[in-house]
């Protein structure tokens, strides 16, 4: 049976749905050490917390029709800033340290992960390299299909273009896209 779900826009959508997709964050974020007020969720995310998830007030995520990964290892740490949009889709590993600052919006099917999980070496493919923090900053946009990779800051005001592969810090109110992500203009 499919089932229609109202994605609605900010603060949209009647009372019913604001309530209930609170309470599914209450539920599905329940392993969070820090959950913010009117947090919500829509769908059923997959949510691994073993070491530090902090989620900030009203960060709404999308977990329809594809489902949403949050995996936290342990001992490392994964904040999500206020009013941040998270979309379906996207998968978001910390092994060491991943911010999102406030005011972000997550395209679907996002990566962003702080580790390599192998090693580019044959004879050692199988032993996990370190890991490298990860830094969205406030009002940060990445679009569809992007991928943030190990070690990266995203400056403040930047927007990340879909399907790019971000290897290298990005500079504050800057557009960057490709493969490898690079700088196309400033904003």
């Amino acid at each position: 049976m499919l089932r229609r779900v109202r994605i609605p826009e900010t603060g949209g959508g009647s009372v019913w749905d604001n309530l209930c997709a609170v309470a599914r964050a209450r539920w599905h974020l329940r392993g969070a050490d820090q959950l913010g007020n009117r947090v919500r969720v829509w769908g059923k995310p997959a949510v691994t917390a073993a070491g530090t998830l902090r989620i900030g007030d009203r960060v709404r995520i999308f977990s329809v029709p594809a489902r949403t990964e949050l995996a936290v290892q342990g001992g490392a740490t994964l904040d999500i800033g206020s009013e941040t949009f998270i979309n379906y889709g996207c998968s978001i590993s910390a092994g060491e340290l991943v911010r999102i600052g406030p005011r972000c919006n997550i395209g679907s099917h996002v990566i962003i992960m702080d580790n390599d999980f192998h090693s580019l070496d044959p004879e050692h493919r199988l032993d996990v390299p370190p890991s490298a923090p990860i830094i969205v900053e406030e009002n940060v946009w990445i679009g569809v299909r992007a991928t943030v990779l190990r070690g990266v800051t995203i400056g403040a005001g930047s927007v990340v273009a879909a399907g790019s592969v971000v290897t290298k810090d990005v500079p504050p109110r800057t557009l960057v896209g490709g493969l490898p992500a690079k700088v196309i203009r400033e904003l």
